[in-house]
């Protein structure tokens, strides 16, 4: 069976990997979920990724990031946005802020996958993919 939002599924894992506490996700490879794994590893919610081979496909694997001994979550919530059956799309003058710049918007624009900060100093619009917070 095909899976017909694969961000989602990602930004699921993510979640429920935060939630259970997990140490480690591994998430099916794309561009784009590289992408937003190189923007949550820049912005701090997660420690690092690696590109695993899985056989005859290869996976991306997250390594969680908490604070003080699994104590307390870095990611407190993280939703996608635009889904495939009701695309947000949003202009540069639009662009949202995420409770009021503690958390991050990510946007899928001309100039690649980049936050809401960086689209505003970019003077770019574009497909809001997801909010983390």
């Amino acid at each position: 069976m095909t899976m017909s939002d694969p961000i989602a599924d990602m930004l699921t894992r993510i979640r429920n990997a935060n939630t259970a506490k997990h140490d480690t996700v591994d998430i099916p490879l794309s561009k784009m979920k590289v992408s937003i794994a190189d923007i949550l590893v820049d912005e701090g919610f997660i420690e690092k990724y690696d590109i695993v081979d899985a056989g005859s496909f290869k996976n991306i694997r997250v390594t969680m990031k908490y604070t003080g001994d699994k104590k307390g979550k870095v990611i407190t919530g993280i939703k996608r946005i635009s889904k495939p059956g009701l695309r947000i799309y949003v202009g540069k003058e639009d662009i949202p802020s995420v409770l009021g710049g503690l958390g991050i918007a990510i946007l899928s624009t001309n100039k690649g996958v980049i936050t809401d900060k960086a689209a505003r100093k970019e003077q770019v619009g574009g497909e809001v993919l997801a909010f983390v917070w």
